[in-house]
């Protein structure tokens, strides 16, 4: 098999790996340009910097995949947030600066597909990747398949699930408000006056702390109404939960599972399985799409 680049351009860091199939050959890192008008062309140099780090000659295609709003039919980047970009074209971009075949798209769709693949939703046709972090977005495998609608797919995140906290978004009652990894530890100092990160506060509610458990508490209902309507129109046989909070392990999964047992009936319960790829998710994901992409050509 052809080896393949997948490049996962994050918030803070962009990652890569060379890989020959399911294994990784070689991975590399390197940090994510800061937002700011040449944001795209640092972007650009990173890819490129560690695309020839991994390996300069021998991978004809890679695979790259970014947050934020992506259509992947188009190949365009149509907004990000945390990176302050808007429609821009990236596959061509990183066609032309790569002199390679190039897939590009959105890093937790692409994290889903690995996950399939070779991770927690391996061996099952309908899924759902949830990738708790700085934020939180979801990525859809149904029948196999990973499921984009234009790139708007998968924002559980933003679905109001019944709090009063503004979100960035500009709404109240956010999931990614209360349950995600920034939220939690956010929420945590607001209460105590201590700082926190979310580790802290899921080591903490392994030993009862009662402020710890209260906003944990929080986070889990939270995801658990999210997932109930999920779990009632999508049907998702396995929910692979991942990113920073994933970490949690038992901390996390277990109350989560219970929590939404007690909100369905006759629906489809979900199995609850921590990712299985990591912080790689992402890149292997990319390099699935650069062999997809091969496939076809």
């Amino acid at each position: 098999m052809e080896l393949v680049v997948g490049v996962d351009v994050g918030g803070t860091a962009t990652k890569a790996v060379l890989v020959d199939g399911d294994r990784v050959l070689a991975q590399a890192t390197a940090p994510t340009p800061r937002p700011g008008p040449d944001v795209v062309a640092g972007v650009l140099d990173v890819v490129a910097g560690l695309v020839g780090e991994l390996d300069p000659e021998r991978a004809a295609r890679v695979g790259v995949v970014v947050p934020g709003i992506v259509d992947d039919a188009r190949g365009v980047a149509v907004w990000s947030e945390n990176l302050g970009w808007r429609d821009v074209p990236f596959a061509a971009l990183l066609a032309d600066r790569l002199g390679r075949v190039t897939a590009f798209g959105h890093d937790v769709r692409a994290g889903g597909l690995a996950e399939s693949a070779f991770g927690g939703g391996r061996g099952v046709r309908d899924s759902l990747f949830l990738p708790i972090g700085t934020g939180i977005a979801a990525a859809l495998v149904l029948g196999g398949r990973v499921h984009d609608a234009g790139g708007y797919a998968g924002e559980i995140g933003h679905v109001d699930v019944g709090h009063d906290e503004p979100c960035a978004c500009g709404r109240t009652g956010c999931l990614e408000a209360i349950a995600s990894a920034s939220a939690i530890a956010r929420r945590y100092t607001a209460r105590t006056g201590t700082p926190a990160e979310a580790a802290d506060v899921a080591r903490l509610v392994a030993r009862d702390d009662a402020d710890a458990v209260r906003v944990w508490d929080d986070a889990v209902q939270g995801l658990a109404h999210a997932l109930a309507w999920t779990a009632s129109v999508l049907a998702p046989e396995v929910v692979v939960v991942g990113g920073g909070l994933s970490a949690a392990g038992d901390v996390l999964l277990r109350p989560l599972t219970e929590a939404l047992r007690e909100r369905l009936t006759f629906q489809r319960r979900p199995r609850l399985v921590a990712a299985e790829l990591g912080g790689l998710a992402g890149c292997r994901g990319a390099a699935l799409l650069a062999a997809k992409r091969s496939a076809l050509c």
